[in-house]
């Protein structure tokens, strides 16, 4: 296993205690504290379409002291799944479809 497959599965670990929250509760928490919802007040924040894939360094510039990462992740790898695009959760996308795998083996999550 190498040490990046070690981090992923790590991250993942992290993330159960937020598997039995309802999408809904887990929306509602990034919408009100995410702070690249309060970053942009006049017409939320910027769309990120996947064209140029964010790295690793804008993902942690971009949520840098985001009280909730954790929960964005989550929500983002339960909504996109491996379709995921942009900045979620401080990690670019396709450091979240490396996750995705790792995640999915995790167990049963709320819907």
């Amino acid at each position: 296993m190498t040490s990046e497959e070690r981090r992923l599965i790590g991250i993942a670990w992290q993330l159960d205690r937020l598997r039995w929250a309802p999408d809904d509760v887990l929306d509602r928490i990034v919408r009100n504290d995410g702070l690249c919802f309060w970053a942009y007040i006049e017409g939320g924040p910027p769309e990120l379409a996947g064209d140029d894939t964010p790295d690793r360094e804008l993902a942690t510039r971009f949520c840098a002291g985001c009280p909730v990462q954790d929960e964005c992740l989550e929500l983002e790898l339960r909504t996109a799944g491996e379709r995921t695009v942009g900045v979620w959760g401080a990690m670019p996308e396709d450091d979240r479809r490396a996750l995705y795998p790792h995640w999915l083996r995790r167990g049963e999550r709320a819907e």
